[in-house]
Parts: structure tokens; sequence; C-alpha cells
């Protein structure tokens, strides 16, 4: 049973911990007065937050390898994090992958199911089983807050698996506000645009536009999404945003370019 010195703290969970934008966010809300259950396939990078968690001063992040996409490994996830720290008040649901550039009819079927069982059905498996845990709890509700990329709006070229996932989170995110009304359980969205993260580095030497050209792209600093989702998070239930988009302000979204 968590003690009662850590239930104090409101409660995180962030899937895709361990690397990038998952780790910024988790790191954050630990400096706000989270305490935050971090989760990724591999525990290595989720050990390193960890550790770079205590050298800055904080003891309340828990590391829990989770495979999103497996129903069993979700319900581990939140059953751990409820008996460490007593409750889940926030769910970061950022755990997502994509391909290689690739032409759509090269697509072979595992690929395009990978990606629909990490970006949808993880999230839709997170999103439940927070909804379910704050749907039973003392004070009753929560947040979650679902990672929608740029791409629920619009795609770039050869990435019809990563799109459609990030699309369909819209629907997901809409349809986790309406059901959650009830329980003051509130859902938005972050819609997030190129920040530099280890996976983006590879982007610093063009990526490829609409007309087929390839082009360098305007970049932000991951803290900048991490500030914004910690600014969702502590909202009071009452209160939402919806959706929020968080880019670089000269990259090509907006307009023709």
């Amino acid at each position: 049973m968590a003690s009662q010195e850590k239930n104090q703290h409101p409660v995180a969970v962030v899937t895709g911990a361990g690397t990038g934008i998952g780790r910024a966010v988790s790191l954050s809300l630990l400096k706000a007065g989270y305490s935050v259950a971090l989760a990724g396939r591999r525990s290595e990078p989720l050990e390193a937050v960890v550790a770079e968690a205590k050298a800055l001063g904080f003891d309340r992040a828990l590391a829990v390898a989770t495979d999103v996409s497996k129903p069993d490994s979700v319900t581990a996830l939140f059953e751990r994090t409820r008996q460490q720290f007593g409750r889940v008040d926030v769910l970061f649901n950022n755990a997502g992958v994509g391909l290689p550039a690739g032409g759509f009819d090269e697509l072979t079927f595992e690929q395009w199911q990978n990606v629909v069982n990490i970006n949808l059905t993880g999230s839709f498996l997170c999103a439940q089983a927070a909804f379910r845990v704050m749907k039973a709890q003392s004070p009753q509700g929560g947040r979650i807050i679902n990672n929608g990329s740029i791409s629920a709006h619009a795609p770039r070229p050869n990435s019809a698996p990563y799109t459609a996932t990030k699309h369909a989170i819209t629907g997901l995110t809409k349809s986790i506000s309406l059901d959650g009304r009830p329980f003051d359980i509130a859902c938005g969205q972050i819609d997030i645009g190129n920040a530099v993260t280890e996976i983006s580095a590879r982007m610093a030497t063009g990526t490829m536009q609409a007309n087929g050209q390839i082009a360098i792209e305007a970049m932000m600093d991951v803290q900048h999404v991490a500030n914004a989702v910690v600014h969702m998070a502590s909202l009071p239930l009452e209160a939402n945003v919806q959706f929020m988009t968080v880019m670089a302000t000269k990259m090509p979204f907006v307009g023709r370019g």
C-alpha cells in the first residue's frame, strides 16, 4: 500500500517514458510535484530516467516495463501503479511507433498491424485501464491526455499506418471525453509538431515534402512540449484542454508550407 507521504502527490502514468517526449514529460511532471509511473517496452531506458530523477532529488518515479499492445501487460502497469502510489490522476498516452518511409503499395500486413497494435490499440488499452481506476477511486476522476501528433491533421508522404492511427486517436479522445463526463474523467489531446528528440534527429538533414522535395524543417525544444502537457495535467477537472497543437512556429503545416 502506498505511504501517506506518497499519497500527498498526484499520480501520473506516462507511456513511452524512456526517451524523447515521454522522458521530458516524466521529468517535468516530477518537478511539478507528481509521482510518476514510467512505462515502456525496455527496462533500461526507464531505469535511466528514474536514476536521472533521483539525481535531481526526486524519488517518486517508478519504472514498469510494459508492452502497451498486450492487455495483461497494461493491466499489470496500472495495478502496480495503484499499489505503489494509491491512485491514478493523469495518464499521458504517449507510446507510439512509425515506419521507415516506403511506398503505400509496399507495406506489409505485419507492418500495418504493428503500428495499429501500438499506436491505437495500445492507447485504447491504457486509456481503458486508467478510466477503470479513475472511476473506482476516491476521490473519483482523473485526466487522460492522448498524444495525437500533427499527423492527426495532415499526413506526410508514405505514412499511411501512422497517419491512420493518429486520426483514429482523435475519435478515441472525443469518445473518452464524452464517456468520462459522469465520472469526472477529462480527456484531451496534444498534437505535437517537430520537437528535438533522439528519434527526430534524422530530420536535421531534411524531410520529404508533399511535392517530393527534401527540405529542412523548423524544430522546437522538446521542453516546450513537456511544459504544455504539465499545463494540461494541472487544470482542475472542471476545465479541459480538449485539443492543443504545439509546433515550431515556422514548421510547414498551415497554409502551403
